[in-house]
């Protein structure tokens, strides 16, 4: 693991300008670059911290707030460690903020993202890697479906409504992906039921999408979240391991001499 450098960052965007964190190697080489979409809690210190130890293991990460329209990071006051009682709440504020997001306005995001990063000194030409947690997830699979030219690898977290019944459904894009997609789910969520777990399996399979699927046994909602009392150890290790692992596989990078 190497030392990173972290700064602050402004995309600009159709709609203004996103804040974000851009965190990489600080050896001053480019790295592969990974764009990283947060959960409903949106971009703070807990996502900065696996952020930078995505960076020490050789990329360059980009989080967005993806919330910017409302302003920038944080949007809502997110307590130091969310228990269960303040995700509700922080939960029931955020959305109509969610709601804002629609599907066109996130394939719009991720194109500037994608643009801003083609452009950026730290980050390698080529491919990159797309990586969502809870809501982030159908945001990383959207963003492979709209750019097959860009998007080696996406994955996705613990990833809720992934295969739903409406005409926009995250899953009816599997036709357009060329990546390699990754999904740990968690057993114990309501938002992620079996029969949409069935059904973007499906989907992947049907339109030759290379794909793993794995249900995190034990797991609940937002098991990465070292921040909150869904945190689980286990299966935050057993991510990490399969996202590497990922990225290993379909990111390349040649140091420069």
């Amino acid at each position: 693991m190497s030392a990173v450098r972290g700064t602050d960052v402004d995309v600009p965007t159709a709609d203004g300008a996103a804040d974000a964190y851009l965190t990489h190697p600080a050896d001053g080489d480019p790295r592969p670059a990974v764009l990283v979409h947060t959960d409903a809690f949106g971009l703070r210190p807990a996502v900065r911290e696996a952020a930078d130890r995505l960076a020490a293991a050789g990329y360059t990460v980009l989080v967005p707030n993806v919330f910017y329209r409302r302003g920038p990071a944080p949007v809502t006051e997110v307590p130091a460690f969310v228990d269960d009682r303040s995700r509700g709440l922080i939960l029931r504020r955020m959305m109509p903020v969610m709601r804002q997001l629609t599907p066109e306005r996130a394939v719009r995001d991720a194109d500037a993202y994608l643009r801003w990063l083609a452009a950026c000194p730290a980050a390698a030409g080529g491919p990159v890697a797309v990586i969502g947690y809870c809501m982030g997830a159908a945001l990383a699979l959207r963003t492979a479906g709209a750019h097959p030219d860009r998007v080696a690898a996406a994955a996705g977290f613990h990833g809720g409504r992934l295969a739903t019944d409406r005409p926009d459904s995250p899953h009816r894009v599997a036709d357009r992906v060329t990546a390699e997609l990754y999904f740990g789910h968690a057993d114990r969520d309501p938002s992620l039921p079996p029969e949409q777990i069935d059904r973007l399996e499906a989907a992947l399979t049907d339109a030759g999408v290379r794909h793993r699927c794995e249900v995190y046994a034990g797991a609940v909602h937002g098991f990465t979240q070292a921040d909150t009392s869904a945190y689980d150890r286990e299966a935050d290790e057993r991510h990490r391991a399969a996202l590497l692992d990922l990225l290993r596989r379909t990111l390349r990078w040649r140091r420069t001499l």
